[in-house]
């Protein structure tokens, strides 16, 4: 019988594990991810797994700006090896477009 993996993740895999579960969260109204979409403006992750987000909205009058937040921080804080989620919305700089991947232009037809 297989033993369940309880070795501690590195910062690398544990940061991973945090942009797959970023990518299961999505803007209602743009069918993009979040991180996809350029509102992850920084993610540090410490060796504690103590995480420190910070993300911007497409626009301060999103209609989804009080729930969005919020499920980011339920969702990274159930990801395994992760302690203690500390989330900040910024509006410095504003979110354009250009802050999209490359993956999400082209999801979107921009290209």
């Amino acid at each position: 019988m297989d033993q369940p993996n309880t070795e501690k993740p590195t910062v690398d895999e544990l940061r991973q594990r945090i942009i797959d579960t970023l990518s299961t969260v999505f803007d209602p109204e743009i069918p993009v991810n979040i991180y996809e979409l350029g509102l992850i403006y920084d993610l540090d992750v410490q060796e504690s797994g103590k995480v420190d987000i910070k993300m911007t909205l497409t626009s301060p009058m999103c209609p989804v700006a009080g729930s969005l937040p919020p499920e980011v921080e339920t969702k990274v804080g159930a990801t395994p090896g992760v302690t203690d989620v500390s989330l900040q919305i910024v509006w410095d700089p504003p979110w354009s477009m250009e802050r999209m991947s490359e993956a999400a232009k082209l999801q979107l037809g921009f290209f």
